[in-house]
């Protein structure tokens, strides 16, 4: 029972004391759930602004039991507005498959399982447990990697902009690396080519134009201060037209003919040639390399990024010759730039799916790169019959295209089924907003004042929750 008696509020003593509150079920709840100290801390700060309103004129009126109970309201409004992880799950409804913005790929169940499993205790990454003694950390996935490069090495890294700062470094410090103009790109956040190879002491040598670059270009630059030639794949733009670019074994044929490395920066990790998705002109492009073509073609060294076309953690891995990637993994970099246990789990347990055969099926990427518009018309007829079937609401089907986004693949479109979501009284922009303030957020995409919703990069038991999210319980 409360023990606060019934009065008005005439002054400031009609306002309880913390230990008062706290005796209160709610307060106790709130405890339970936050801590008595930050309760405390917010139940102090909402009575100092209950007693500023009364100061105001406000709560006149109100018995001691509504002071009460509004000082925990606010409290608890206080403490929900703290504690609300910034980072929080989100339904992906644009059918853009890696999207950065999003946080690029969702893992795979194998992989979130590996998580939990090594996330829940201790475990082996730096011991090695037949010898009893100290290991390293830099050989977990080692052994997948070159299993699916056909490389003889591998080491990881935080991200591909770190693999390819440490590449250089390691490489090429203090001495001459040669890019092609055309391929001196700014990736995501601002971050260009150029700065990178600034910050790893390795000198740009540039060489041909922006849209025609020779393979006697880079023969003619090599000189005594040359230490790589460097490709880096235009994985987020597409030069069209009057153009031309060497081949990866021309480069390959002229680094060896001059002892000089031959390193490429791949940006998206598509792996092995055999691997495909539909497309408008129903393959993968040939501007979209594989690692493994890469090393075939006799690349000495080789990053790329794990949470892009591979669908893994977010990583910067590197293949290649032992002699280059042992360099580069004894770099001082590396213990700035090194993985920890779990993106090491994580990405273990999405190659493990590559080398099982069954990435296509159990990793989500790569399972949203290869539906076919009648897989995704499918999930979308039953979606529009429960939005359609609720007052007010109307969905329609329309033929579009899915982006695979993350700067892979870039002009690729993939043919789709898409849901137009229209209100009798809401516009496209308070239909979009009320998607964004559902829980789970829902991100959907407006064309034509219409919202669009494309189900290739909604998971299937999401699809209970985004008819939820549209037209409420």
């Amino acid at each position: 029972m409360n023990s606060i008696p019934f009065q008005l509020v005439p002054n400031f003593r009609a306002i309880p004391s913390i230990d008062e509150l706290r005796q209160r079920p709610a307060v106790r709840a709130l405890e339970a759930r936050f801590g008595a100290a930050a309760v405390v801390d917010a139940l102090r700060g909402a009575a100092d602004a209950i007693r500023d309103a009364i100061a105001a004129g406000g709560h006149a009126g109100d018995t001691a039991s509504a002071v009460a109970d509004a000082i925990v309201s606010r409290a608890g409004d206080a403490l929900a507005r703290t504690f609300q992880p910034s980072l929080i799950p989100a339904i992906n409804a644009t059918g853009v498959v890696i999207h950065t913005n999003l946080g690029r790929a969702p893992l795979a169940a194998a992989a979130i399982m590996r998580l939990a499993e090594v996330a829940r205790g201790y475990a082996t990454l730096e011991y090695d447990v037949a010898r009893g003694t100290r290991g390293r950390r830099d050989v977990h996935a080692e052994a997948l990697l070159c299993r699916l490069t056909g490389a003889e090495a591998a080491v990881v890294v935080n991200n591909n902009a770190a693999a390819t700062m440490i590449v250089l470094a390691a490489l090429a410090q203090g001495r001459e690396v040669i890019v092609s103009r055309g391929e001196l790109v700014e990736i995501g956040g601002g971050f260009r080519v150029p700065d990178v190879m600034a910050q790893s002491g390795a000198r740009l040598r540039e060489v041909g134009t922006t849209n025609k670059t020779r393979a006697s270009d880079y023969a003619a630059a090599i000189s005594d201060q040359t230490a790589l030639i460097l490709r880096v794949h235009p994985s987020n733009f597409r030069i069209e037209g009057f153009t031309e670019r060497p081949s990866v074994t021309e480069l390959v044929t002229i680094g060896r003919k001059f002892n000089v490395a031959v390193a490429e920066d791949l940006g998206s990790g598509l792996l092995a040639g055999t691997e495909t998705y539909p497309t408008r002109t129903g393959h993968v492009p040939d501007t979209e390399p594989t690692v493994a073509g890469s090393i075939a073609d006799g690349v000495d060294v080789c990053c790329f990024s794990g949470d892009k076309l591979l669908g893994g953690p977010q990583a910067g891995i590197i293949v290649g010759r032992r002699a280059m990637v042992d360099r580069i993994r004894s770099h001082p970099l590396m213990r700035a730039l090194r993985v920890d246990k779990l993106t090491y789990a994580a990405l273990e347990a999405t190659l493990a799916e590559y080398a099982a055969g069954r990435a296509d099926q159990t990793v989500p990427v790569r399972r949203m790169l290869t539906l076919t518009a009648a897989d995704i018309r499918a999930r979308a007829e039953r979606l529009a019959a429960a939005v359609a079937g609720v007052s007010g609401w109307r969905a329609d089907l329309v033929n579009g295209a899915s982006a695979v986004g993350g700067g892979s693949a870039p002009g690729v479109e993939l043919p789709t089924c898409l849901v137009a979501l229209a209100h009798a009284t809401l516009s496209a922009d308070a239909i979009e907003q009320r998607l964004r303030a559902a829980d789970p957020p829902v991100i959907a995409r407006i064309e034509r004042d219409r919202v669009l919703l494309d189900l290739r990069t909604v998971a299937p038991d999401e699809d209970a929750p985004l008819a939820r999210a549209i037209v409420g319980d």
